[in-house]
C-alpha cells in the first residue's frame, strides 16, 4: 500500500528514490500505521525534500487515503472504518472507541498466525490465495550461497602469506630501516550455484514455486544458473533477468515448451552435462536438482549421467517434494535409487519451511 503511494508521488511530480521508500516504510513502522495523522507527518518527513513539493504531496495523500483531494487530514477526526481502510482490513465491526484497537490488534494477529501456518502447508495442498502469500513471502527471502577459496590473494592484516614487495617498498621508503612485515591472505568469491528444475506434469504443484525460488536466488547472486527440464533441457537464466517476479515467470513459461509434459531425467541430465558442465559451468559448483525421481528414461544413463556429474561439481543437493510429504520414507522412485548414491545432500522442497531449511543448508557447504 505504501509503495502503491509513493508511485502516486511520483505521478504527481514529486522524485521519490527507492531508499526514500524504504525509509517512509521504516517510519510508517514506528509510529502507529492504522492512524492517518501519524502517516501523513510520516510520509511529509521523509518523502517531501523542498518547501513547493507540500501541496502536491498533500493533495495526493488525501486523494489516495481519503478521497478528498481538499480534506486536511492535520484537524479531522478519522473513524474506525476509515483507518482499517488504510491498513487493508475492510469490513471492520462498529466498536466503541475503547475497543477500536483491540479489535486491529486482533485481526492483525489472525493474520500473522495463519501467515506461520501456511509457511509449514504444503504447496500442493495450498489454495490460490495462500500460494498468492507464499509467493509474496518468496520474494523477501534472503539467500547465501557459500564463499571458497581462490588462488589469487589480497592484502590482509592477519594473513598467513608475507606480502614481500610492500615490505621491500616499505623498507625504502624508510631508507633501508626494517618495517613491519605486510602479510596476504587468500581471495573468497562466492560460488556458483546451478539450479535444475523439474517442469513435468508429476511436478505440476511445485513447479511454478521452485521457479520463482530460482528467480529470488538469482537476483540474490549473479552467480547463479537456472535450467527447466522435462522432456529436453531449457535454460532459462535471462528470462528470469526481471525484477518483477511475474514478468520473470511468464516469459520463463513462454521460453519453456515442455512445461508439464512427460520427464526424461537422464537425457537432459546427460545434455546439461556435455553442453555445459564439461565447459566448465560446474567448476566449484553448487548443483541443485529439484525432481521427484519420476523417470521415463534409461537409467543407466540417468546414472552416467550423474557419476559424471558428481566429478564436474564440488556438491550435487537434490530436492524431492515427496521426501517432505512422506515424512521418514526414503522416495522409492527408479530415479532416486539410481541417482542418490551420487547425492550429497537430500533435503525436501514441498513447502516454504524446507526451502528455508535448504537456503540454512547451502550456508554450510563450504
Amino acid at each position: 500500500m505504501l509503495v502503491d503511494f509513493t508511485a502516486e508521488l511520483r505521478r504527481a511530480g514529486l522524485t521519490i528514490g527507492s531508499g526514500d521508500v524504504l525509509t517512509y516504510c521504516a517510519a510508517a513502522a514506528a509510529v502507529d500505521p492504522t492512524d492517518l495523522v501519524d502517516l501523513y507527518w510520516a510520509g511529509r518527513c521523509s518523502l517531501v525534500t523542498r518547501r513547493e513539493q507540500v501541496p502536491a504531496y498533500h493533495r495526493t495523500f488525501c486523494s489516495y487515503f481519503l478521497g478528498e483531494p481538499d480534506a486536511s487530514p492535520g484537524a479531522a477526526a478519522f473513524s474506525a472504518r476509515v483507518r482499517a481502510e488504510a491498513v487493508g482490513t475492510l469490513q471492520v465491526p462498529e466498536t466503541e472507541p475503547g475497543e477500536e484497537r483491540e479489535q486491529q490488534e486482533a485481526e492483525l494477529g489472525y493474520a500473522a498466525a495463519r501467515a506461520s501456518t501456511v509457511k509449514a502447508k504444503s504447496f500442493a495442498a495450498c489454495t490460490p490465495e495462500e500460494l498468492a502469500a507464499l509467493r509474496r513471502i518468496l520474494q523477501t527471502m534472503q539467500l547465501a550461497p557459500p564463499r571458497r577459496r581462490t588462488r589469487r590473494t589480497v592484502a590482509s592484516h592477519h594473513g598467513r602469506t608475507p606480502d614481500l614487495r610492500r615490505t621491500v617498498r616499505e623498507s625504502m621508503r624508510l631508507h633501508g630501516e626494517p618495517g613491519s612485515i605486510h602479510r596476504r591472505r587468500r581471495r573468497l568469491r562466492t560460488r556458483r550455484l546451478v539450479l535444475l528444475l523439474d517442469v513435468s506434469g508429476s511436478m505440476a504443484d511445485y513447479s511454478r514455486n521452485l521457479v520463482q525460488f530460482a528467480h529470488t536466488s538469482s537476483r540474490a547472486s549473479q552467480r547463479t544458473e537456472v535450467f527447466c527440464f522435462g522432456t529436453r533441457l531449457t535454460r532459462i537464466t535471462r528470462e528470469l533477468d526481471h525484477r518483477r517476479p511475474d514478468e520473470a515467470l511468464d516469459r520463463a513459461a513462454a521460453a519453456v515448451t515442455d512445461w508439464e509434459g512427460g520427464t526424461r531425467i537422464g537425457q537432459c541430465l546427460d545434455d546439461f552435462v556435455r553442453r555445459w558442465a564439461r565447459r566448465g559451468l560446474t567448476r566449484g559448483a553448487i548443483v541443485v536438482v529439484c525432481s521427484d525421481g519420476l523417470d521415463r528414461g534409461d537409467p543407466e544413463v540417468l546414472e552416467s549421467a550423474m557419476q559424471r556429474l558428481q566429478r564436474l561439481c564440488h556438491r550435487i543437493v537434490w530436492l524431492n517434494p515427496h521426501l517432505g510429504e512422506r515424512a521418514g520414507v526414503t522416495p522409492d522412485t527408479l530415479g532416486m535409487m539410481v541417482a542418490q548414491p551420487y547425492v550429497d545432500e537430500l533435503l525436501s522442497g514441498h513447502d516454504l519451511a524446507s526451502l528455508s531449511a535448504f537456503a540454512r543448508v547451502l550456508a554450510t557447504l563450504r
